[in-house]
């Protein structure tokens, strides 16, 4: 048995706490050597792995949660690739690229998928958990002799392999780069294919903008752009898909096989959009283990069995279950609620605006909302939507028509989330000014909103330091902490894995339903819609012109208005019963438009 433990140095503080860890440690009382004690800078306490007996008494005490310790086989030191530095997560097994195909990679946040780019991009050398003695390449390469990974460390190592890297997260992007998309695409293009890149991806609009002005959608393709125009022979892509609507997503995914060349190069994609990862992938590796602790990759799994494996928390080839609740995609069948009875929290009658500066026009269909009730966005980016929800809260007034029925209080967090909009310093601060309930252990709202989205563990951190799947949980916390009568969450699963879409989804639903408010959900996944929504306004139109919206519609009704404008069909996998694209031209794809129906639900 071999036993990891991991302290979290960004939770383990100290200097606020009274050492409880090492004061009740039994190992620390019986023998010489400490089992638990303080580093030499006395900044974190430190676990002795091969002294620990793994009582679990420390992970108890510690007030911060910032203590770890899992036991696994021993068997699996046997494959250990990389470690960072003692008391740190741990990466079994290394996810396998192959040429000729494209490799999709699904897990939860912090289980090694960043990581594992990193090594096979050439960022990071592995140092086979010694990271105080690091193995040279030959010692490397010899440990996985006998596999397919040999061959590709072995180029790796002999600089035959160049590497291209889109980061998951693009708002340091922002801070980074200067000057215009023109610019910036030119000096990274090394393929000659600059003018080919700008309309498949559909930027010419953007071109003369500076990368401050662009919005989170173009500065995710632009970076697509540019990753697609290195002359390398291995391209990885770590979540291209935020902040995309679906047709652009859609885009993406095309642009990425297309240029990629995956029949000559090495490609990589990393995405928790999973109908997207389908569409996209070839074979998919699923990324397990304890976020933060330790991660495992599993053997390649052909697309459609590894993502449904992957939903229904068992890997087969692994013996291995990774979650003990499996995961169900089903269309919303909740009948008309009595909630149809009483009046609406929101209405309003048919409005138009027109922006002035821009003269883009919107034009929206009178509607209404109800207390307890979801109503899902969805639409191309620049169609509307945020006008729209500008008209509801009262920020715009309409050209024409008008909010009959305005709620009291609306909550809103914004489609971009940075530690700018965030009023105080800590997270528990930011909770707190929401709401008392909210940081109070006994309350349903504590355990709604922050035991079920596993935030009680950054409390004390500072807004500045989260990631930006963190920092995208405390903003949805924080916004429906808040007491009001309609709650919008502009796209609330950006940065979050699979598992963590589905307890904001559900959190929402909860709130919703315990408050007996509204909530207006603007989100891309198709999927979490499909989770959260009891209705559905889809918009269309042509973006920075004109754009057009529905009623709020049944979802089967929604979903298929919104991919007939798509020009997309999708079928429902029969076994997780999660969307899946039909090929252009398919006998599903055929058979569907025949029928009329873009979404099948049955």
């Amino acid at each position: 048995m071999v036993r990891i433990a991991v302290v979290d140095r960004d939770y383990c503080k100290p200097s606020k706490c009274n050492l409880e860890c090492i004061r009740l440690c039994p190992i620390n009382k019986s023998k010489k050597k400490k089992a638990v004690d303080l580093a030499e800078d006395r900044s974190r306490a430190v676990i002795f792995e091969d002294v620990c007996v793994g009582c679990g008494i420390c992970v108890k005490k510690c007030p911060f949660n910032a203590i770890s310790i899992v036991n696994l086989p021993d068997e699996l030191e046997k494959v250990l690739v990389h470690r960072y530095g003692e008391n740190t997560f741990k990466l079994y097994n290394l996810i396998t690229p192959k040429i000729g195909s494209v490799l999709g990679v699904i897990g939860r946040n912090g289980s090694g998928k960043s990581t594992s780019i990193k090594i096979l991009s050439g960022q990071i050398k592995p140092n086979l958990g010694r990271y105080n003695n690091p193995p040279e390449w030959d010692e490397v390469i010899r440990t996985f002799r006998g596999t397919e990974l040999q061959t590709y460390l072995s180029k790796l190592a002999s600089n035959e392999i160049k590497a291209a890297v889109k980061p998951q997260y693009i708002e340091p992007a922002r801070r980074v780069l200067k000057g215009t998309v023109r610019d910036l695409l030119r000096r990274a293009d090394e393929r000659g294919v600059y003018s080919d890149l700008v309309k498949a991806l559909g930027m010419e609009r953007i071109l003369d903008r500076s990368i401050s002005e662009l919005s989170g959608g173009e500065l995710q393709k632009l970076l697509v752009a540019a990753v697609l125009s290195k002359n390398t022979n291995a391209y990885f892509f770590d979540e291209p898909c935020s902040y995309l609507d679906i047709r652009e997503r859609l885009r993406v995914a095309r642009v990425i096989t297309e240029f990629a060349k995956p029949a000559e190069n090495y490609v990589v994609v990393v995405e928790h959009d999973l109908m997207i990862l389908d569409y996209i992938s070839d074979y998919v590796v699923v990324m397990y283990g304890e976020p933060g602790v330790y991660g495992v990759s599993s053997k390649p799994y052909s697309t459609r069995a590894g993502i449904n494996y992957y939903l229904k928390g068992y890997l087969p080839a692994e013996n291995m279950l990774i979650r003990e609740e499996e995961v169900k995609f089903k269309i919303s069948t909740r009948e008309e609620s009595t909630a149809k009875q009483e009046y609406p929290v929101l209405e309003w009658s048919n409005m138009g605006y027109t922006y002035p500066s821009s003269k883009f026009r919107l034009i929206v269909p009178a509607g209404r909302a109800y207390s307890g009730e979801v109503i899902g966005i969805l639409g191309p980016n620049g169609i509307g939507k945020t006008t729209f929800i500008k008209l509801l809260s009262g920020e715009l007034n309409p050209s024409s028509g008008d909010v009959l029925i305005k709620p009291e209080k609306v909550a809103i967090k914004p489609q971009e989330v940075s530690p700018a909009i965030m009023s105080e310093e800590t997270v528990l601060g930011n909770l707190k000014k929401a709401s008392q309930l909210a940081v109070d252990p006994s309350s349903w709202l504590y355990v709604e909103l922050v035991k079920r989205m596993r935030i009680n563990r950054m409390l004390d951190r500072k807004i500045s330091d989260l990631s930006g799947g963190e920092l995208q949980k405390v903003a949805v916390a924080v916004t429906l902490a808040q007491e009001a009568d309609v709650y919008i969450l502009d796209e609330p699963s950006a940065y979050l894995d699979v598992e963590e879409r589905i307890t904001v989804a559900r959190v929402i639903r909860r709130i919703v339903e315990e408050r007996r408010k509204t909530a207006i959900v603007v989100e891309h996944d198709l999927m979490l819609q499909a989770f959260v929504g009891d209705k559905i306004m889809v918009f269309w139109g042509e973006p920075a012109v004109e754009g057009r919206a529905s009623q709020p519609l049944d979802p089967r009704e929604g979903f298929n208005l919104l991919l007939k404008s798509l020009d997309v069909t999708v079928r429902r996998d029969p076994e997780s019963g999660r969307p899946r694209i039909n090929k252009p031209g398919s006998v599903l794809d055929r058979e569907q438009r025949q029928r009329g129906l873009y979404y099948t639900v049955d």
